[in-house]
């Protein structure tokens, strides 16, 4: 087969899987319910390789998906039927630690956290850090725009890359940074994948905050937990990060950790506060004043590293402990305005109710990320009623005024939800841009927009492509 011989050239026959078992090693991404087998998987290990394969796929029309670590919970990398996925784990060299500007550059198979242990030694850490960081990538990192519990203060991936080499749909290498007339380093970033593959990136890295403090409160309700998040904020005080679990996920984490987490509370706060000692003091002491007159039944300071690295370990093991509760779970994600958390929350329950299926919460409160955990029983029948509740949660989170997303992006699963939150004009103008870099439609197709889409197709009466009047596609 043509194909398969080219892509063999392209990265060599120790780069390439074609055997169908090994091949389903790659169907799926973190959100199990998408899943699609690939015709092949490629695994370059630098950019001249990616450049290569992506030629070959474009000269043939065939359609292609980089994947990173498959961590991702909106199906952005599960594969397209009969085409490849280029996968970039063995893209995992750092290549240069600028300490002198701060700077990192790297591939896109480097893991979120390695970037911290590169420079370290030198007093630095990169800021981003979302709650899979020892395992995803920064490829895709940039793909999704991830964010994690410091994101309120320090921003998302797109606050924190300087540059970017990346491989267009046509195998064309180019390279975007913060400089030029146009954002597109902008528009890359949180893209998922569909205006090309990012084979290296120079991130920005942060001095290590002189000192850090986390207190842990808890709440007799998650409406007391969500006033006490607003009346942080509306203080002044800017928290790194403030992180809430309702009672569900706080008794799953504590038995899966024992790590000192309350089980009688109905919502627990992790409020972190760093930067320059004395300014951190007072922070402290008034964020723990805020929660108080919210109504905290008790505002705990770790007493050590080993506590606060404990209380931690409990919120970033919630996603896994849910395994305990049952055996299968669908992750949300979604964002609303701060002050209208109580009222989401309290929608969730009334959904979670009237579905017949257990909801835990866990999410990023400072910036009103909600990561719902729909828990549901395969076995059972219980899939479709869980993927209705999961849709349900996300358009109260419109209805809020929210977003659709706040890093785990669109995908395939989120698709059909645009349309609730852009017009076709909004829907339009992101299509145009796509195909601005991709405009035979190759690139990570069918996800992010609701319906697929032909590259110069006018909203309106039916028009023929030019790409159906050459016999090259067809509408349907």
């Amino acid at each position: 087969m043509t194909l398969l011989a080219d892509l063999e050239r392209a990265v060599g026959a120790a780069n390439l899987i074609v055997d169908p078992t090994a091949l389903r090693t790659y169907e799926t991404d973190g959100l199990a319910t998408h899943s699609a087998v690939p015709l092949a998987v490629v695994l370059p290990t630098d950019t001249s390789q990616v450049a290569a394969a992506v030629a070959v796929c474009a000269r043939l029309g065939v359609p292609f998906v980089a994947r990173g670590a498959g961590t991702g919970l909106s199906g952005g990398a599960v594969p397209v039927a009969e085409g490849i996925v280029i996968g970039l784990s063995r893209m995992r060299s750092i290549l240069e630690v600028d300490v002198p500007n701060r700077r990192v550059r790297l591939q896109p198979g480097v893991t979120n956290l390695d970037v911290s242990r590169a420079v370290a030694p030198h007093g630095l850490y990169y800021a981003p850090d979302p709650s899979s960081q020892q395992v995803c990538t920064i490829g895709g990192n940039v793909a999704e725009n991830s964010g994690g519990a410091h994101c309120l203060k320090y921003g998302f991936t797109t606050n924190h890359v300087l540059e970017v080499e990346m491989v267009l749909a046509d195998g064309q290498v180019t390279r975007l940074d913060t400089w030029g007339a146009l954002d597109l380093l902008g528009a890359v970033v949180g893209s998922e994948g569909t205006l090309g593959v990012v084979t290296e990136a120079t991130v920005r890295v942060l001095a290590t905050p002189q000192r850090v403090e986390t207190l842990l409160a808890d709440f007799g309700s998650t409406d007391a937990a969500g006033e006490a998040v607003s009346a942080i904020i509306a203080a002044g005080v800017i928290p790194a990060a403030i992180e809430m679990m309702d009672g569900l996920s706080v008794r799953a984490a504590e038995e899966a950790l024992n790590v000192g987490l309350p089980v009688d509370a109905a919502a627990i706060l992790l409020v972190e506060l760093d930067g320059p000692a004395a300014e951190v003091e007072i922070a402290v002491e008034e964020a723990a004043a805020l929660c108080g007159h919210a109504g905290a039944r008790s505002v705990r300071r770790a007493a050590n590293e080993e506590q606060r690295a404990g209380f931690w370990r409990g919120r970033k093991a919630a996603f896994p402990a849910m395994g305990r509760l049952s055996p299968d779970y669908y992750v949300q994600d979604g964002v609303v305005p701060r002050t209208r958390l109580p009222e989401t929350l309290r929608r969730i329950d009334e959904l979670s109710r009237r579905h017949g299926l257990r909801v835990a919460n866990v999410f990023h409160a400072g910036d009103g990320n909600l990561h719902p955990l729909v828990l549901y029983d395969a076995a059972k029948g219980e899939s479709g009623r869980a993927e209705q509740l999961a849709s349900e949660i996300l358009l109260a989170c419109l209805d809020a005024g929210g977003s659709l997303t706040g890093e785990h992006g669109v995908g395939l699963d989120k698709a059909r939800h645009m349309p609730r939150m852009f017009s076709e004009a909004d829907l339009e103008t992101m299509h145009r841009l796509r195909c601005g870099f991709d405009p035979d439609g190759i690139c990570n197709p069918g996800k992010v927009f609701p319906t697929p889409r032909l590259c110069g197709e006018v909203p309106g009466p039916y028009r023929e492509h030019p790409l159906e009047r050459a016999g090259l596609a067809e509408r349907w």
